[in-house]
């Protein structure tokens, strides 16, 4: 379907999407086609009308409805494509947040039913369409996904009983619908884009258990580079989700198959090793890319259609019974005593909330709340650590520098102090007299270097002194007469 010649493509940043000037601010409700005759018209006589053409209606439309754009039909049919079944409220919030309504998103679907490339799936209790792509439209949403990476749903098809010709399985899962809420919010809060969000992405384990996310957000614009999300409208007990937790952190622990053989090793002889294998080494970096933050992958439980008393019980039992996983551990230092920040390195942050504060408030403001802290937050403030590695760094940084202090102050005081001068030893003076080797030519240890000094220069002309008068020979007697020998025997004459 070509784009028409006042629509210029536009590029996939929801920023940059303009409002929907539509009047209309009506619900999404089922489209009642106009019968060919209205009531009390009189039927004309000659020639075909509106009535006998097959989709006169279509043709009826007003103008913005009569064709979908290009990139509002791409934008629809990626979101279906990712998503496979939506409602209009949903797509909106998917694709044009930025407008006021759903009110063009409603006309596109139109127009592509009308070209064979979505259906209308069922009608919900509220009397909201839920919309799903035709075979044909399913073959179209491959070829703009499958090219990017981006994983395709797989096709609702149209199924009836051989015997009462019912369409079967046209039931709506709920659970479906809140994951695909989920992602509306996180998308209209400028967390995330379309193209950013997969559905059932499995985590296979050691064991060969696939641990499936329900929604996994790519959102590193927004401060968020990976986000595994877990819906749960309390068909769960708690209990259940802190097994879904232990695999995310079972599975963030994992070697991949080409990994180093000597870390292969040691990993299996001592499994606990992996806490020091650097997080570049394990499985996970290589499915997503590093979080900005220290620890693992970051875990979120949307809690949908339930009450704040079950949401708080189940949120209690996930902090006590799942503390291993989410929980951090103390630093290992020589300064633990003055160090408060903890280590995340091998904890998975799990934040939580519920749909409802999304869709009250926005996934933006500060509704979550990240176990082990009692406030709620923005989702990127929740996430962060901050008492972790950046504060554990900076505290034993001042640590060390107090301990240097206090230890030179320590010196000073056992500084020892000349007897003669009343002079305080330097360090060279200090270690001569304590080190063994150079003790014994210390001399005097109660002096000082200089004092030290004089008593080597007073021994050293003392030395000099004797040496010379040891080595002068002794001047001759008075009367003796000067070139004649001493001695009994004479020169004969």
């Amino acid at each position: 379907m070509a784009s028409t010649a006042d629509e210029p493509e536009r590029p996939l940043d929801p920023a940059g999407q303009t409002p929907s000037v539509d009047p209309s601010i009506t619900p999404s409700t089922p489209r009642r086609r106009k019968p060919g005759v209205s009531a009390g018209q009189a039927r004309r006589t000659g020639g075909r009308h509106g009535a006998d053409i097959p989709h006169a209606d279509v043709a009826r439309r007003p103008q913005h409805r009569k064709n979908s754009t290009e990139p509002r039909r791409r934008e629809l049919l990626q979101a279906l494509g990712i998503f496979q079944r939506a409602t209009p409220d949903q797509l909106w919030k998917l694709t044009r947040p930025g407008n006021q309504h759903d009110k063009l998103v409603r006309d596109n679907l139109l127009d592509l039913e009308d070209h064979h490339l979505v259906r209308i799936e069922t009608v919900r209790e509220d009397q909201r369409q839920v919309w799903v792509l035709t075979k044909r439209g399913h073959d179209e949403a491959k070829l703009l996904l499958e090219p990017k990476g981006i994983r395709v749903s797989a096709l609702r098809e149209k199924k009836y009983d051989p015997v009462t010709g019912k369409l079967l399985g046209a039931g709506y899962d709920e659970h479906a619908a809140a994951v695909t809420s989920t992602a509306a919010e996180l998308h209209r809060a400028g967390i995330g884009h379309r193209l950013g969000f997969a559905t059932e992405i499995g985590h296979r384990l050691g064991d060969g258990y696939v641990q499936r996310a329900d929604l996994v957000v790519r959102a590193p614009q927004a401060g968020v580079p990976v986000l595994l999300v877990e819906v749960d409208r309390r068909s769960e007990d708690a209990h259940d989700l802190i097994v879904k937790l232990r695999r995310y952190w079972e599975w963030s622990r994992l070697l991949p198959k080409d990994a180093d053989k000597r870390t292969v090793d040691l990993v299996r002889s001592r499994p606990d090793a992996i806490e020091h294998v650097d997080h570049k080494q394990r499985l996970w970096r290589r499915v997503y890319p590093p979080t900005g933050r220290e620890g693992l992958a970051p875990l979120a439980f949307v809690f949908a259609d339930t009450t704040e008393t079950k949401v708080a019980n189940t949120v209690t039992v996930l902090e006590k019974d799942g503390r291993r996983y989410w929980a951090p551990r103390w630093y290992d230092s020589l300064y633990e005593k003055t160090i408060t920040a903890r280590d995340y390195r091998q904890a998975v942050p799990v934040v939580v909330t519920t749909l409802e504060q999304l869709q009250e408030h926005g996934a933006d403001a500060a509704v979550w709340r990240r176990l082990g802290r009692t406030t709620e937050q923005t989702l990127t403030d929740a996430l962060d650590n901050p008492d972790g590695h950046d504060l554990y760094r900076a505290q034993e940084a001042r640590a060390d520098a107090e301990d240097k202090r206090r230890r030179a102050a320590q010196r000073e005081a056992e500084r020892p102090v000349c007897t003669r001068c009343g002079g305080k030893f330097t360090d060279e003076r200090w270690e001569e007299i304590t080190v063994h080797r150079t003790a014994v030519r210390a001399g005097d240890k109660s002096v000082c270097g200089p004092c030290r000094a004089d008593d080597v220069a007073r021994e050293g002309a003392a030395a000099e002194a004797a040496h010379i008068h040891a080595t002068t020979p002794p001047e001759p007697e008075h009367d003796q007469e000067p070139g004649k020998l001493c001695g009994l025997f004479r020169r004969r004459t």
